[in-house]
C-alpha cells in the first residue's frame, strides 16, 4: 500500500481504494492479470495479495472473456468482484458479456439477480502505446444501457469513485486514464466516497463553460489559466467524472452562468460522448446559449505510435484555448 503522507499518487490511490473497500467489505476480491504478486503490470494492485491473499486476489489466465465471465458468475452469487481488463482496448475481447449478459441480468430476472460487478480498465493515450493500447472507449460503454461509467482524474476522486462502484449493486467500468498515473494529490480521509453521478465545478468561471473528463481536465485547466492571462477570458471548467449516471444538473446550471459552452474529450469526435451532452444542452438548454457550442475531440483516425503525431490527434491546451475564443468571439 501507498505511504501515509499527505499527498498519494493516481496509481497508488487505485490500490488504496480497493484496499479500503476489502478491508470494510470481505465479499469483495479482485480477478485478472498479473494483479497479484506482480502488482499490475501498471503497479495499480501493488500490496493487496500481500495484504488479502490469494483467496482475495486471484491471478487469471490472458484472456478477457474468462476473467470477465467469472467475474459476472461470482457478481451473481452475492460475491463483489473488481476486476481488471489491462488495457480498455481489450474490452473488445469480452463484449458480448459487457453488451448483451452484465447489464441486461437484472433487468431480464425482474430484479431478482444483481450484478455488483466492477471492471476497471487502463485507457487513453499520450503515452506513445500505439493504436491497439491507446484509446480512449467511454464512448463503447456509453452506447450500452445498464452500465454505470467512472471516469477519475484525480487520486481522491480514484478512492472516492472506487468506494462508490463498488457498493453499487449495478455494474460499473471504472476507466483509470494511464496519463494520470503519475500525477499526484491529497489522500483522502478514510471513508470518503464520490457519489457516482456527481460533477465537480473545478475551476469557477463567468464567461465559458468547459465540460473535461478524466485526463481532459488538467487540459481543461491549463487552458483556462492560459485563457486568463493572455485574452482575459474567464473559463469555468466542470470534471463530469461519470457518464452514467450523467450530472446535466450542474452542467445546465453552469450553461446558465457563462452562456457558452466547450465539451474537451479524448474519445473520437465521431460518436464521442461530447455529441451525447450537447444533443441533451440543446434540447433542455437551448435559450441558454448565446454561441454555437463547440466540441474538442480526438480525430476520427487510430491512435499513431509517434509522439508527434499522437499529440496533432489528441486534445492539447491549444485546442481548448482557439476552441474557447472561437464562442468568445462569437
Amino acid at each position: 500500500m501507498a505511504e501515509l503522507t499527505g499527498t498519494i499518487s493516481y496509481r497508488e490511490a487505485v490500490a488504496e481504494g480497493i484496499a479500503r473497500e476489502m478491508r470494510r467489505d470481505p465479499t469483495v476480491v479482485c480477478l485478472g492479470e498479473d494483479i497479484g504478486a506482480a502488482g499490475g503490470v501498471f503497479k495499480t494492485t501493488q500490496g493487496l495479495l500481500e495484504e488479502f491473499g490469494a483467496e482475495r486476489v486471484w491471478d487469471t489466465p490472458i484472456s478477457e472473456q474468462a476473467i470477465v465471465g467469472a467475474a459476472l458468475g461470482a457478481a451473481m452469487t452475492g460475491i463483489r468482484p473488481v476486476a481488471e481488463i489491462m488495457f480498455s482496448d481489450f474490452l473488445a475481447c469480452c463484449w458480448d458479456y459487457l453488451a448483451n449478459e452484465i447489464p441486461k441480468v437484472r433487468y431480464m430476472s425482474g430484479g431478482q439477480v444483481k450484478v455488483p460487478l466492477v471492471i476497471r480498465t487502463a485507457n487513453g493515450g499520450g503515452l506513445g502505446f500505439g493504436a491497439q493500447h491507446s484509446q480512449a472507449v467511454e464512448n463503447w460503454a456509453l452506447t450500452i444501457p445498464g452500465l454505470k461509467i467512472a471516469a477519475p482524474s484525480t487520486p481522491a476522486d480514484v478512492i472516492g469513485l472506487m468506494a462508490a462502484a463498488i457498493r453499487s449493486d449495478d455494474p460499473v467500468i471504472v476507466f483509470e486514464h494511464k496519463g494520470l498515473f503519475a500525477s499526484r494529490g491529497p489522500r483522502p480521509p478514510e471513508g470518503h466516497v464520490v457519489e457516482l453521478g456527481r460533477a465537480a465545478v473545478v475551476r469557477e468561471g463567468r464567461d465559458v463553460t468547459v465540460l473535461a473528463l478524466a485526463a481532459t481536465v488538467p487540459t481543461a485547466l491549463a487552458a483556462a489559466e492560459r485563457l486568463a492571462a493572455d485574452h482575459g477570458v474567464s473559463a469555468e471548467v466542470i470534471d463530469l467524472r461519470c457518464l452514467i449516471p450523467l450530472d446535466m444538473t450542474t452542467v445546465l446550471e453552469s450553461v446558465a452562468r457563462t452562456s457558452r459552452l466547450v465539451t474537451v474529450e479524448e474519445n473520437p469526435h465521431q460518436g464521442g460522448w461530447g455529441g451525447t451532452v450537447v444533443s441533451l444542452v440543446v434540447e433542455e438548454g437551448f435559450e441558454l446559449l448565446d454561441a454555437p457550442v463547440r466540441r474538442v475531440a480526438s480525430a476520427n483516425v487510430p491512435l499513431p505510435f509517434a509522439d508527434v503525431l499522437e499529440n496533432e490527434v489528441i486534445p492539447t491546451v491549444d485546442r481548448v484555448v482557439a476552441a474557447v475564443r472561437s464562442v468568445v468571439d462569437y
